[in-house]
């Protein structure tokens, strides 16, 4: 998914910074990276103080806010942001994520298919609609309305698309992939585990997504890939986090 200018500087500037710690993505490495972005999000809240109405620091500080797992506070950044500037509407998916981890899964939903008309080749757009229309209104349902794809996305997107709308399995993905020999990229593993992992957990196999999720979070950290992957290592991190330990989010 494409990211705007503002949201990109403040994953460099909060992931690069990273590259050079330990291999293991560990207590003490989540406990760094997080303190970062406390830090990012206090300079923000200063520079909002005398200018509230400037979009490209909403948009950092609802980054910030999202992966501290400030989740209600990163969609009110969003929203404003569209507030402020309604052309902002359509491409903004990471309001659709913000709304899923929140739990309002119907504006997921609907925020994942105006996307879908500024960018009609993004499978995993239309993975992310159909995870939200999945919770609120079922699988069965979400599949009958999953966007529809013409054009050729890149991997291991058209595969995984395929799992999700019930016509592969998470093993067919694997071998798939590996088939064409494009397994072993450390981004194409990233979002097939990722996404793997999702399946899993959708279908209500804890101990796959488990094992999926962490497959991605730590094989992207040790790889250093999490720097390029950015904004969506980040959630994988947080959803794998909710999964460990129940409760601190609405979303399951």
């Amino acid at each position: 998914m494409t990211r705007p200018l503002a949201a990109a500087l403040l994953i460099f500037v909060a992931v690069s910074t990273l590259a050079a710690e330990s291999k293991e993505f560990d207590e003490a490495a989540r406990g760094a990276m997080l303190a970062r972005f406390a830090a990012q999000e206090r300079a923000f809240d200063e520079q909002l103080a005398k200018t509230p109405d400037t979009s490209a620091l909403l948009s950092g500080r609802g980054d910030a806010r999202l992966f501290r797992a400030r989740f209600a506070e990163a969609v009110a950044d969003y929203e404003k942001m569209i507030a402020l500037d309604p052309a902002q509407d359509a491409p903004h998916w990471r309001l659709g994520i913000a709304y899923y981890f929140t739990g309002e899964f119907g504006k997921s939903a609907a925020q994942f298919a105006k996307y879908h008309a500024y960018d009609a080749r993004d499978r995993e757009n239309g993975i992310w609609k159909f995870l939200a229309q999945s919770r609120g209104e079922g699988v069965e349902k979400a599949r009958r309305e999953m966007l529809v794809y013409e054009r050729f996305d890149r991997e291991p997107f058209p595969a995984l698309y395929e799992m999700f709308a019930g016509k592969k399995t998470i093993a067919e993905v694997f071998a798939e992939l590996e088939k064409k020999g494009v397994s072993s990229e450390p981004r194409v593993s990233f979002f097939a585990h990722y996404y793997a992992g999702l399946q899993a957990q959708l279908a209500g196999d804890t101990a796959a997504a488990r094992e999926h999720l962490s497959e991605a979070v730590d094989g992207a950290w040790s790889t250093k890939a999490h720097a390029e992957l950015g904004y969506m290592w980040q959630v994988a991190r947080l959803q794998r986090e909710l999964l460990e330990k129940p409760g601190t989010s609405r979303v399951r």
